[in-house]
């Protein structure tokens, strides 16, 4: 089975016909599934969604217990954002994902900001992009996302081509990796941005 495009996180089963792992949708497998928007909806309360996958969370006062939202008066008392959790007779909060963590009040979470603190891992071509909770990997600057050799890179953008340069009408583009350069043509002078 040949998939043109590719199936990002799912397998070409057929003549470009890719089956999803769970979690993804999408013609190439490439989109995340918002499970929480599912009807009917797969959380009790409330419902996070994840890449490729969703974490379900209690309104305050209930405590997550195996998969339901139990009622607990001392989690009341807590008064959590994200619902909490019991460990060896203890009350704390819950965070719902990795990227983030308890304020100073241990009720409220805020966000880790993977790009500052070097959590975050993007090859050398990808620039980190914070989010509440996460980050991705953005092409950097001069680069353009691309599907080619059966997989997603970053590839450089021809400036001279994509004519997006601000070289000099009297000056020649010329491309280098990830930038261009230009250079004022014969009997001109200049740094190529001005020519006279």
């Amino acid at each position: 089975a040949i998939c043109r495009h590719g199936c990002k996180y799912g397998e070409c089963m057929g003549p470009n016909k890719c089956k999803c792992f769970p979690g993804f949708t999408g013609k190439t497998c490439n989109q995340d599934l918002n499970e929480c928007g599912l009807k009917p909806r797969p959380c009790e309360h409330r419902c996070m969604n994840t890449h490729g996958s969703y974490k379900c969370y209690c309104l305050n006062g209930y405590m997550l217990i195996d998969g339901t939202c139990t009622s607990s008066r001392s989690c009341a008392m807590v008064n959590c954002q994200y619902g909490c959790e019991e460990v060896k007779g203890e009350i704390q909060c819950l965070c719902p994902s990795g990227g983030l963590q308890l304020g100073p009040n241990g009720r409220t979470c805020i966000d880790i900001d993977e790009c500052s603190t070097g959590q975050a891992v993007c090859s050398y071509n990808r620039r980190c992009v914070n989010t509440f909770g996460s980050y991705y990997c953005k092409c950097q600057v001069g680069y353009e996302l691309k599907y080619a050799s059966s997989r997603y890179d970053c590839v450089d953008v021809n400036e001279c081509v994509t004519n997006t340069h601000r070289c000099n009408l009297h000056a020649e583009c010329l491309n280098t990796e990830g930038s261009f350069k230009c250079k004022c043509k014969q009997g001109y002078r200049g740094n190529g941005f001005d020519c006279a």
